[in-house]
């Protein structure tokens, strides 16, 4: 079943002298997370913003759960983290969180409980909802948006940059979070650019530049072997490709290919690494390097010439 739709959507500004999206076509399934990247002013708030029936594209049809992206059902289903927050300064973490729960009309009985528990979820402790927004520093700014985001348990959701200026155990968070939405089935939108996350969380990432989808990537959302370590093997090794998957397996690891010299793995940490290593030497393995390798999300942004080496 789709969630979102997207045919031949066109968004130009001033006039038609600026095209921001140009022929863009795109579905994505329920529970699927789909990540958004690409270079500066490619288009892609504008994307999220016809997404969310903020904008109305010049031609094309998008499509939410086979409605309109401004209808008010599909607006009760949606949450939406955007980049910029502006939020009234004057009010506590807990109070924001309030409002707009009494804004979706969600029931009040349940309210006070229903955001604490927001809170919680995002990692703000009940005294952090107590203190006026205005002394939140960027990152529990951040937290208390995605906490709002989350009210009413969305069938949808639209990330934009949620985690610019979080720290380390928020990012930590952050993964869990959508690795339990995605168990969860509800469709995510992610916009970052951030590559490290959108590769670790997202099941598909999209590439737009200069209006348009110019790639897309299958990704492996929350997989326990999401680093890819590049192993370079002595020429001439009696090596095969079974021999290698066969001892990947048995280290924990994941085979990806074998094109000699060079033999490519997924490991979970920097402990699966060296656990790897330590099998494929014990094999008899002649390993001449082994290196993490750069990610695939990272080369679509390669001028044509570097990306093809």
């Amino acid at each position: 079943m789709l969630a979102i739709r997207v045919e031949n959507l066109a968004k130009t500004y001033r006039q038609g002298a600026v095209r921001a999206l140009d022929g863009v076509s795109l579905s994505v399934g329920r529970g699927e997370t789909l990540g958004v990247i690409g270079p500066n002013g490619a288009g892609k708030t504008t994307l999220l913003g016809c997404l969310l029936g903020f904008l109305r594209p010049d031609s094309g049809t998008v499509e939410i759960e086979g409605h309109a992206p401004d209808d008010l059902a599909v607006r009760a289903a949606t949450g939406y983290l955007p980049e910029r927050l502006v939020l009234d300064r004057w009010m506590t973490g807990a109070g924001f969180l309030r409002h707009h729960h009494a804004l979706s009309r969600l029931a009040g009985a349940t309210r006070d409980a229903d955001c604490e528990a927001a809170l919680a979820r995002v990692g703000l402790e009940p005294a952090a909802g107590a203190q006026r927004v205005g002394r939140y520093s960027r990152g529990m700014l951040q937290r208390l948006g995605f906490a709002q985001a989350l009210l009413g348990s969305p069938r949808l959701l639209f990330l934009d940059e949620p985690i610019s200026g979080v720290d380390p155990a928020g990012v930590l968070l952050f993964r869990r979070v959508l690795a339990e939405l995605s168990q969860q089935g509800v469709t995510v939108v992610l916009n970052s650019h951030q590559l490290a996350e959108v590769e670790r969380v997202c099941t598909r990432v999209v590439f737009v530049q200069k209006g348009r989808i110019e790639s897309m990537e299958t990704v492996r959302a929350g997989a326990a072997n999401a680093r890819v370590m590049r192993v370079r093997i002595s020429s001439g090794a009696p090596v095969t490709a079974a021999r290698l998957a066969e001892i990947a397996g048995a280290a924990g690891a994941t085979y990806h290919e074998w094109v000699a010299p060079d033999a490519r793995f997924g490991v979970a940490d920097d402990a699966g690494a060296t656990r790897l290593l330590a099998a494929l030497l014990g094999a008899g393995v002649p390993v001449v390097e082994a290196v993490p390798e750069e990610g695939r999300l990272e080369r679509l942004f390669a001028p044509p010439a570097e990306a093809g080496r």
